[in-house]
């Protein structure tokens, strides 16, 4: 059977067996970034982005995504080039082994979205379904709140014309920039 969907912003068809689900339509599509864990919707490891909302794809029969938008890790940055909260994770020392870490940036992509300024209870709570057993979570915390900083300030720069943000501040039309640098 064929499916059609968006796939990291390209419309897609998959030709897939009725039964299989998610996770393997996309390894199957040469999409590894999802990994298979425990397979039954517990570790978070096959962690992805389906209409806006965080799946996990080891439990999503493939058939439910047609017509749907799904992203993986693979729709986000570039090794030259990462995105925010990739870059967040690497700077805080927030992976080990990297085998949870893809499914955990998609769902803390995911999360930032809908919740750009998190305290530590909800980064907690909106983390509970992935599970990483090498780094701790402490790192990944810090990682998150640091991604929060990062897409705040990415969002003001774009409200603001590209002109860097300093740190903990939100840019208005001011006489302190010249052509995008600080003096």
């Amino acid at each position: 059977m064929e499916v059609n969907l968006t796939l990291n912003g390209e419309d897609t068809t998959l030709t897939v067996d009725q039964s299989d689900t998610l996770l393997d339509a996309l390894r199957n599509a040469g999409y590894t970034g999802a990994k298979r864990g425990c397979g039954t919707g517990d570790c978070g490891f096959c962690t992805v982005v389906v209409d806006g909302a965080s799946v996990k794809s080891c439990l999503q029969p493939v058939a439910r995504v047609e017509g749907a938008t799904v992203e993986t890790i693979e729709s986000l940055g570039t090794q030259d080039e990462l995105h925010p909260v990739q870059a967040a994770f690497v700077d805080n020392a927030a992976l080990q082994c990297g085998f949870c870490i893809p499914g955990m940036i998609m769902r803390v992509t995911q999360f930032l979205e809908s919740n750009p300024d998190p305290n530590e209870e909800e980064i907690r709570e909106a983390l509970s379904g992935n599970i990483c057993r090498c780094t701790g979570y402490e790192k990944i915390i810090d990682a998150v709140q640091d991604a929060a900083s990062r897409l705040s300030n990415e969002r003001a720069m774009v409200s603001d014309g590209g002109r860097p943000v300093p740190s903990g501040q939100s840019c208005v039309d001011c006489s302190t920039c010249s052509g995008g640098e600080r003096e």
